[in-house]
C-alpha cells in the first residue's frame, strides 16, 4: 500500500540509512543523516515521504530555516521568512515515472504555504537535464543564480506557491 505523509523520526532513520548503504565510503551521507535528522526534529525543516507498505521509497524535504547547511548564506534560496527551499529529492528507481514525487511536490508546497511561505527554491545540477525540466515542469521556472558545489554547477530556480 503507497502512503504519503510528513516523515516520522522513524522513516527518516530508514531512509537515510537506506541513502547511506547506496553510497557506502562516502562520509558525507552520515553527516547529512544527522542534519536532517536534527532539522526535522527543531523545526528546521519538514520531510515528506512515500511509503510502500511502510517502507520508505522517496522523499523530498523543505528547508525553513537559513541556518540549514545547503542554504546558509543564501538568503536569496531560503530567508528563514517567506522564501525556503525544496531539497533531497530522492525516490527509489522501481518508483520513478509513477507520480510519486509529483504528490509529495504537492505536498511538500501545501505545507510551506500554510506555514506562511510564498516563494520556494530548488537546485539541480547543471548536468543533470532531466531532474532539471522535472523541475520545471512543477512550475519552477525563474531562475535565480547558480553556484558550484562539490565541483559541480548547480542551477538555482524558484516559484511563487
Amino acid at each position: 500500500m503507497i502512503e504519503y505523509r510528513k516523515a516520522t523520526i522513524n522513516d527518516l532513520e530508514k531512509i537515510w540509512d537506506k541513502d547511506i548503504a547506496m553510497n557506502e565510503n562516502q562520509e558525507c551521507w552520515v553527516r547529512w543523516k544527522g542534519q536532517y535528522i536534527d532539522y526535522n526534529k527543531t523545526g528546521k525543516a519538514t520531510t515528506f515521504v512515500v511509503l510502500d507498505n511502510n517502507e520508505p521509497i522517496g522523499q523530498i524535504t523543505v528547508l525553513f530555516s537559513s541556518e540549514c547547511s545547503a542554504v546558509k548564506n543564501r538568503p536569496m534560496l531560503c530567508d528563514g521568512k517567506t522564501t525556503a527551499n525544496m531539497n533531497a529529492f530522492r525516490i527509489d528507481k522501481k518508483y520513478e515515472g509513477k507520480g510519486h514525487i509529483s504528490k509529495l511536490v504537492k505536498m511538500a508546497e501545501q505545507y510551506a504555504k500554510d506555514k506562511g511561505i510564498r516563494y520556494l527554491t530548488i537546485g539541480s545540477e547543471a548536468k543533470e537535464s532531466r531532474n532539471l525540466a522535472i523541475y520545471l515542469h512543477f512550475g519552477y521556472t525563474e531562475f535565480i543564480t547558480s553556484f558550484v558545489e562539490d565541483n559541480e554547477l548547480v542551477l538555482f530556480y524558484g516559484k511563487i506557491i
